[in-house]
């Protein structure tokens, strides 16, 4: 669960970690008037806050001088769709004079068996480009060790002050990562000033959002997904299914999250384009379970075709079937859909298939072939 920047800020500031003293401006005459008396000190950064990447090389973050030009900057970027989400509000950060741009960030890893921590002495917009991050895995939170960290670091960081300023910060994003079910906390870039202090200029964090029973602001989080959320999207998380919409033209529907990425894999290695990343496992294998997720593709303009792949061992593949076959009356598109079952009980699925003229394919690959080739047809 990604969460916008000025409430990253806000955490992390919460910690102890400096950031710089924005000010957040939300939609309308009134806010724009408020900031605009806040705002005396210029220059300002002016961020649209959204939860698509690369917003910088969009136009979601313009430098502004005076009044007018902020005024302007408002205006134009409550306006501007960043990967199709338009901003609920905007952060006016002070325009700071950078020394260098580092990149840190802690983030949960399946190698590492927990957290690793990845450190780059060159962060910014272009820090994908770059060479890879050094990388320290701790594992569990409590495994930190200053001194293995700093073995990591000092090939690549030769500055003794930054590098142990990263140790020390890194320790505390750790920490934090750990109290506040967090999965990702991204420091980029973090910035040096001319008198060698480190701020991070910009932070994404990502909540574990199965932690929100015991953690208020992950429940207030899922709380606002929901309320901003359409009556279609709405029915599907209320299955517990988890959704990203994409750019693509086929409609995915999967379980489990390793199997639906596969399934995402094959389809851009064959050359198409998935809509959305839509795992149904959280939900019920039932006919209300996967209703909402049909319906919701079946109302997206973009999808032409849907590629419905699920693998069971404790999922059973005759009660999958069955649950597709009484959705298909109920539908109110006529997208053409592509299977494969695989998984418990699937000699049963072929008969249930053929019943209402749908044919179960023996392997993902050819399931993801002929997706695509009905995609390019439509």
């Amino acid at each position: 669960m990604l969460i916008l920047e000025h409430e990253a800020k806000d955490l992390l500031r919460s910690v102890g970690v400096r950031v710089p003293d924005g000010d957040v401006i939300r939609p309308g005459p009134r806010a724009l008037q408020a900031a605009v008396k806040r705002i005396t000190n210029y220059p300002v950064a002016v961020k649209a806050q959204v939860r698509s990447g690369g917003r910088g090389k969009k136009g979601g973050v313009i430098r502004v001088d005076s009044a007018g030009q902020l005024r302007a900057a408002v205006k134009r970027l409550f306006t501007t769709s960043f990967g199709d989400e338009q901003p609920a509000a905007l952060l006016a950060d002070p325009w700071l004079a950078i020394d260098r741009e580092l990149y840190l960030s802690v983030t949960v890893d399946g190698a590492a068996e927990g957290y690793v921590v990845l450190y780059s002495p060159r962060g910014g917009v272009d820090v994908e480009t770059g060479a890879p991050p050094a990388r320290y895995p701790i594992g569990a939170p409590w495994r930190f060790r200053t001194h293995e960290l700093r073995a990591v670091l000092e090939p690549v960081e030769k500055d003794f002050q930054v590098r142990e300023r990263v140790i020390a910060l890194a320790q505390r994003l750790v920490e934090t990562a750990a109290a506040r079910d967090c999965t990702t906390i991204e420091v980029n870039p973090l910035a040096r000033l001319a008198n060698g202090d480190l701020i991070a200029l910009d932070a994404k964090v990502v909540y574990d959002e199965w932690g929100h029973f015991r953690n208020r602001d992950i429940a207030e989080q899922r709380a606002g997904i929901h309320r901003r959320a359409d009556r279609l999207l709405k029915a599907c998380l209320d299955m517990q299914h988890m959704y990203v919409r994409l750019d693509g033209d086929i409609g995915l529907i999967s379980g489990g999250a390793g199997m639906t990425m596969a399934a995402m894999d094959l389809i851009r290695q064959y050359g198409g384009r998935p809509a959305c990343f839509f795992d149904c496992s959280p939900g019920p294998t039932s006919t209300r379970g996967y209703r909402p997720a049909l319906a919701m593709l079946d109302a997206d303009p973009q999808v032409k075709v849907i590629l419905v792949s699920i693998f069971g061992g404790g999922t059973q593949m005759q009660r999958v079937a069955t649950a597709m076959k009484e959705n298909m009356p109920l539908r109110r598109g006529t997208k053409p859909i592509v299977f494969r079952l695989d998984g418990t009980h699937v000699d049963q699925v072929p008969g249930i298939l053929a019943t209402f003229g749908a044919r179960n394919h023996d392997c993902l690959e050819d399931a993801v072939r002929e997706a695509i080739r009905l995609a390019r047809r439509a």
